[in-house]
């Protein structure tokens, strides 16, 4: 990958860990280089909340705007009614037309935390592919932009041939989905004069199918960029953790579960997260990387209240860390809580429940579990054969709301 570009938006992106794959690295470099380049981004509000699987590209977004370009978010009022079928093992549960409206107005308001929306050439714009999707008439819309689709092609992409070699039900009505994704290229290019479209890597079909369409149709050069996928140190996908997704909005998590979430990265992920999910200076970024042994601990604490502030503004980020201090910091110290000190680094959530003292029998414990009272870190734990590794950080283990203690090496 070439790290002589002459744009301030592909070296940031660049330095910063965000670049998979290009169409035409050279031509959107030099376009960036002399103009204001509106780029969007797609979203289908199929929850009320994006999750933290999301943020890369809210990310890229707010760096596109930060390097004096045009950030456009897409909401996927019309796509959303289908679903997209990448990567899925099977078909998404159809939304309501009202579910998927109020979806999209509980998600807009993450985004207003990480861009600047107004009028001006660089300010971020929202938009509802809902606009120009449901207006569309059946016939007409065959003629003009089915005959650009090669359907060989599209079999050919991994994100349906995935479902096609697994033997499972792709139905025609997801099979439209790239269809629509192209033409909402097309449509922004002549609506809002975008000429970028971002992604993640499973997006780099659905990317390509616009670029053409909008070439094919309106004689527009238009470019893409994907991220690379994003996984731990230890290959597991990140945001996916035993406490189910890592929601963006408060109303789904509170603020200081989403602090923990980033507290608790594994030391090998700290540099790669501070580059993507934080603000802070390259030169900075370096020095905390550099930090090994119970030093890195601070460094993982200046990422989580960087990323939480961002998310979640800065006095709860603020109040998130106060907390987690006066929970672990104070407790352990001040034998508030029972606290376990563990030989080895691990232990079965069964035994710990049960050598703290929070049930009386293996059997209790599981059945604790079962119902949902367990909670490490205050992320629920619904597997009782589940392993708790410890590192150098201490972790509480809770059962109900009122039984506390502290696990550590």
């Amino acid at each position: 990958m070439t790290t002589s570009y002459q744009s301030t938006l592909l070296r940031l992106l660049n330095e910063r860990g965000y670049i998979h794959q290009l169409t035409d690295a050279e031509g959107l470099d030099a376009l960036a280089a002399r103009q204001v380049v509106p780029g969007y981004i797609g979203y289908d509000p199929t929850a009320p909340s994006l999750h933290v699987g999301h943020l890369v590209s809210i990310m890229m977004l707010r760096r596109l705007q930060q390097a004096g370009h045009k950030p456009i978010v897409l909401m996927g009022g019309g796509t959303g009614k289908i679903g997209d079928p990448s990567f899925k093992d099977e078909a998404r549960k159809l939304l309501t037309v009202d579910t998927l409206n109020e979806n999209i107005a509980s998600i807009k308001r993450v985004f207003e935390r990480f861009l600047t929306f107004g009028d001006g050439p660089s300010d971020a714009v929202m938009l509802d592919n809902a606009e120009w999707l449901d207006k569309l008439e059946y016939i007409p819309f065959l003629r003009e932009i089915g005959q650009h689709f090669s359907v060989n092609r599209m079999l050919s992409f991994d994100s349906v041939k995935l479902r096609l070699d697994r033997e499972q039900s792709l139905s025609f009505l997801e099979f439209n989905y790239m269809i629509l994704q192209g033409y909402d290229f097309l449509e922004l290019a002549r609506r809002a004069g975008c000429r970028l479209q971002m992604g993640g890597s499973d997006q780099w079909g659905n990317i390509v199918n616009g670029i053409e369409l909008t070439r094919r149709v309106a004689g527009e050069q238009v470019f893409g960029l994907t991220t690379p996928l994003l996984t731990n140190a230890d290959g597991t996908k990140m945001g996916k953790t035993v406490g189910g997704a890592v929601w963006l909005n408060e109303e789904q998590l509170p603020t200081y579960d989403y602090w923990q979430f980033w507290r608790n990265t594994q030391d090998a992920d700290v540099e790669v997260r501070l580059r993507l999910f934080t603000d802070l200076p390259m030169d900075e970024i370096a020095r905390l990387a550099a930090l090994s042994g119970a030093e890195i601990n601070e460094a993982k604490k200046i990422l989580a209240n960087e990323a939480t502030a961002l998310c979640r503004g800065t006095e709860a980020a603020r109040d998130a860390a106060e907390t987690a201090r006066r929970t672990f910091e104070e407790g352990a110290a001040g034998g508030d809580l029972p606290t376990l000190r563990i030989d080895g680094g691990s232990i079965g959530i069964v035994q710990a429940l049960t050598v703290l003292g929070f049930a009386a029998s293996n059997g209790e414990a599981r059945r604790k579990i079962g119902e949902g009272a367990v909670r490490l870190n205050d992320l629920a734990i619904t597997d009782p054969a589940f392993e708790i590794v410890l590192e150098d950080v201490p972790v509480k283990l809770s059962l109900g709301k009122k039984r506390h203690g502290i696990l550590m090496r």
